[in-house]
């Protein structure tokens, strides 16, 4: 059994995803359009390049969203996507570049259980925890 975030955008989920693709050096499996589906004609014609379903696999981890329809959109509340990374340097550079044009909820810091821990919402609204935790003794 394996989870997977699914995180919903307004429009933007292609943009996200190749930003997130760049940041994490991952591989984008999927970016499937509303006008490459068997649903296509169904589709209103301005939504049609609006992402259905996107993958990204990331480590042993996949990340997997879509575009929701401008009315149906919703902020993500009450969650957020967790990074477990290995090596303070990584953890700090993956920090800076999603906080680029986002807004920093705790800043990454040396805390009791982490060699760096912080909080973040990126520029897209993906509430993201990066953390990178002391080795166990």
């Amino acid at each position: 059994m394996q989870l997977n975030p699914y995180l919903s955008f307004n429009g933007n989920c292609e943009e996200a995803f190749n930003f997130y693709a760049k940041v994490f050096g991952a591989k984008i499996e999927a970016m499937i359009r509303g006008g490459e589906t068997p649903m296509a004609e169904q589709i209103p014609q301005d939504r049609r390049d609006k992402i259905m379903h996107a993958r990204l696999s990331v480590g042993g981890t996949l990340l997997m969203a879509s575009d929701t329809a401008g009315e149906h959109y919703k902020k993500s509340e009450g969650i957020m996507v967790t990074i477990n990374i290995e090596k303070p340097a990584e953890a700090e550079r993956v920090f800076k570049e999603l906080a680029a044009g986002g807004k920093v909820e705790m800043a990454l810091q040396e805390t009791f259980w982490a060699q760096r821990f912080g909080m973040l919402t990126d520029r897209f609204g993906t509430p993201w925890m990066i953390n990178c935790e002391r080795p166990l003794q």
